[in-house]
């Protein structure tokens, strides 16, 4: 498909002929249909409905595509000579820009084939991005910019950061052309406008500070975090009778109680009757001009505040000596943190929406990591048709006694609205009043009202007979599966082959089948007899740059297609990145998996051997799957490796799941970097002893399969080799990434398909490849630095 494109029509540049150059547009007129934003902004803010919906891009679409095919119509040629209008050039120009003056034949099969290519079933989104970033005609920049409403969300969704960076460090008709699109999707979810909120700032830090503030960027990024963009139409409001726990009832608020000093910072869904807390006055739709004492929308403010609250712990923690110190403080942290759930928040590696209502704090741990505290946590959620719209699960504290498994009749905790406001407001606040969030519920007001002597987590109050009164002299009957839930997050783990080591707390945890763990989990939780729960996991990460760990997910996830399109059965495993700032993100775990030194510390046997352990003898069934899950994804990573340079690639950025499969993490090296920017690893990729002798040895069938793999993806990688360039081309624009220092990442990165080689002479060259990488002293002398530095085995 790709050749064909290159065939079709090659991308235009500055040389193009003038058959595909616009002529001057009418004065007054905008050029070719760009869709303006400059009025939608302003009349946001008034009400107004969304100024794009499908339906005016479409037309919009229609419109570009009409003046580009009279502008960009092929002269009329003599037989199968030259066009004509070289000789009239001058001419016809002055005759364009007189009004359209130009020869033309009106025969469709005769415009151009890049028209011919933007009109035809071939064009997708992603050569859409392509002719966005290398067109330098407005015409069909804005062309482009209409046709992203044609594609599915979740195609343009891969190509945000390609689309958010064009935006940030590309010329103006370039965001022009893409400004629209970005503002109409995040009028319609919040979900879109955060991520690009998030990435608007971690890609404008590469400018210069002087220059930053007033950027094209820091000006979208706060359109998106002012009160423009919210949607025109109000959601339909719920039933008043099913508020959240701690949300004070509507009746209370609008007879004018005095609200105490604030400790947290409450927000309030767009939706919802905004207070202000001065003066009690409404804000309404009759009495706009009553101001928010907020500075970004409601609708965004919970979300912000919970991702800050998870960012917040990880600093302190790597403040933290040791790694005990520093697991005690983090469930310390998040059993303070699951007082302020159930709440509008949600995961946003997750594929589908949800609320979250628990963190089970004594299940999270601190990843290893020398200098920084990264940590693992599962998250409880309940899965919802419409996140904004669903209602926010009531609460049930940790020790609450529940006389019955249905949903439809869980007692309401034996307290008011107002002692649940004053109990939520007595939870300690570590940082600051901005990294406090809350549980909001659209459609109702939260009122903070004076303090009472009453904890949610007071087992004392609640009996099964009278959970009322907080005098009540009732004996406390305490339930046997409440009992059995509290010993069982505090007793260790379900038995496995690992031990529990202090210095290493995640092994055990990662090494628990992860069935086990939701069932476990799902046993001791308040939520778990709610059919829609689920369990979810996120690491979570302060003080890295995960923009490089974006880019290799990319190009991994297109590779990944690449390879499944072609039919060859490659094996990697791309996990979701959510970049939040250039310093701070989100990762998805990869379950199931324990990293190859876990397993030689924790087994005390070679890679063989704990294969056999696992999976059986050789000539089982089970070993034999394996063992080709194996050859599969290292042959697979071992192309991602070759392709894209990764470096450090010790045994404690390689895991091994409970299939067989081998999955290489930690991109932070890849292309132009490596540790110390050393380039001490000179080997295509990693291929030990250990994984020859998993694969049969040398001279086994399963070796062989292996170098066959890399054969067929090298073949069909660079069948698809634009693919893969652009995701890294694109984001080579302005950026100060480690990974594109010097001039020579994108050829050499071009090179590395080896386009002119025939299949004979790439056969060869992975035969090369294989035989280099195991006989590799550099890996052998890397992989003893790091256990002698870092004790990674």
């Amino acid at each position: 498909m790709e050749e064909k494109k290159a065939e079709l029509s090659p991308a235009p540049s500055e040389h193009d002929s003038p058959s595909l150059r616009p002529g001057p547009a009418p004065a007054g007129t905008p050029p070719l249909g760009v869709i303006s934003e400059g009025a939608g902004e302003a009349a946001a803010g008034e009400g107004v409905g969304p100024l794009i919906d499908a339906a005016a891009a479409e037309r919009a679409c229609r419109e570009v595509l009409h003046k580009l095919k009279l502008r960009h119509t092929d002269p009329v040629r003599d037989g199968d000579g030259p066009a004509v209008a070289d000789q009239d050039r001058d001419q016809e120009e002055e005759g364009w820009a007189e009004g359209g003056r130009r020869r033309r034949r009106p025969n469709p099969s005769k415009q151009s084939w890049l028209l011919r290519l933007f009109e035809s079933k071939l064009f997708d989104v992603s050569m859409a991005i392509s002719y966005l970033h290398t067109s330098k005609e407005p015409g069909v920049q804005a062309y482009i910019g209409n046709r992203l409403f044609s594609f599915p969300h979740d195609e343009v969704d891969f190509f945000l950061p390609q689309l958010l960076n064009m935006y940030v460090h590309m010329d103006e008709h370039v965001g022009d052309a893409i400004k629209p699109y970005v503002v109409h999707r995040c009028r319609q979810s919040i979900s879109f406008s955060l991520q690009c909120v998030w990435l608007l700032a971690a890609y404008s830090s590469d400018m210069h500070i002087s220059t930053q503030r007033h950027s094209r960027g820091a000006k979208l990024r706060k359109l998106i975090l002012s009160d423009q963009l919210k949607p025109a139409a109000a959601r339909a409001r719920r039933d008043p009778l099913t508020l959240t726990p701690f949300c004070a009832a509507a009746p209370a608020a609008e007879h004018g109680l005095s609200p105490s000093k604030r400790t947290h910072q409450r927000s309030k869904s767009d939706a919802a009757v905004a207070v202000s807390l001065s003066s009690n006055l409404k804000r309404t739709a009759s009495n706009p001009k009553v101001e928010s004492s907020y500075d970004e929308p409601v609708r965004l403010a919970p979300q912000r505040d919970f991702i800050k609250s998870l960012m917040g712990i990880g600093r302190r923690l790597a403040t933290l000596p040791t790694k005990e110190q520093k697991t005690q403080r983090l469930i310390s942290e998040l059993s303070l943190l699951n007082h302020k759930l159930p709440a509008r928040v949600w995961l946003p590696t997750a594929a589908f929406e949800h609320h979250v209502v628990r963190v089970p704090h004594t299940q999270a741990v601190v990843l290893n990591s020398k200098d920084k505290a990264p940590y693992l946590i599962y998250v409880e959620v309940l899965e919802v048709d419409d996140f904004e719209t669903s209602n926010v699960p009531t609460r049930i504290p940790e020790n609450r006694i529940r006389s019955t498994r249905s949903v439809e009749h869980l007692p309401d905790c034996g307290m008011s609205a107002e002692q649940r406001a004053g109990c939520f407001s007595t939870v300690p606040n570590y940082d600051n009043d901005d990294e406090a969030w809350s549980v909001d519920d659209i459609g109702e007001l939260q009122v903070e009202l004076p303090e009472v002597h009453a904890s949610c987590d007071n087992i004392s109050q609640f009996s099964v007979d009278s959970v009322g009164s907080l005098e009540s002299k009732e004996p406390v009957f305490i339930a046997a599966g409440d009992i059995r839930r509290r010993l069982s997050e505090q007793l260790a783990q379900t038995p496995t082959t690992f031990k529990r080591d202090p210095e290493d707390p995640s092994a055990v945890a990662l090494k628990e089948p992860w069935e086990e763990k939701v069932r476990r989990i799902r046993e001791g939780s308040p939520y778990g007899h709610m059919p829609t729960w689920r369990l979810l996991s996120v690491i979570v990460k302060c003080g890295d740059d995960l923009r490089q760990e974006l880019l290799a997910f990319q190009v991994l996830w297109q590779l990944k297609s690449i390879w499944e399109t072609e039919r060859v059965p490659l094996w990697i495993k791309p996990y979701k990145i959510l970049v939040l700032s250039s310093d701070s993100g989100m990762i998805e775990p990869v379950v199931n998996a324990v990293s190859l030194h876990q397993v030689k510390k924790h087994s005390q046997l070679s890679l063989l051997d704990y294969f056999l352990q696992e999976h059986g003898a050789p000539t089982t069934e089970a070993f034999l799957s394996a063992q080709r899950n194996f050859v599969q994804s290292c042959a697979g990573y071992s192309l991602i490796c070759y392709l894209l340079q990764v470096k450090d690639r010790h045994n404690g950025n390689i895991l091994l799941d409970a299939c067989g499969h081998i999955i290489h993490i930690d991109f932070g090296f890849i292309l132009s970097s490596s540790p110390k920017n050393l380039g001490f690893e000179t080997s295509a990729f990693k291929l030990t002893a250990e994984f020859v002798e998993v694969m049969g040895g040398p001279d086994g069938d399963m070796f062989n399969y292996y170098k066959m793999l890399m054969l067929q993806g090298l073949i069909a990688a660079r069948k698809h080799m634009d693919r893969v360039l652009q995701i890294v081309e694109i984001m080579q624009q302005g950026s100060q990434l480690p990974c594109f220092h010097g001039s020579s990442t994108m050829r050499g990165l071009k090179e590395r398909f080896h386009m002119s080689l025939t299949e004979e002479q790439l056969q060869l060259l992975v035969e090369q490849m294989v035989v280099g990488s195991m006989r590799s002293l550099t890996t052998k002398l890397y992989d003893g630095f790091q256990y002698f530095t870092n004790g990674i085995m």
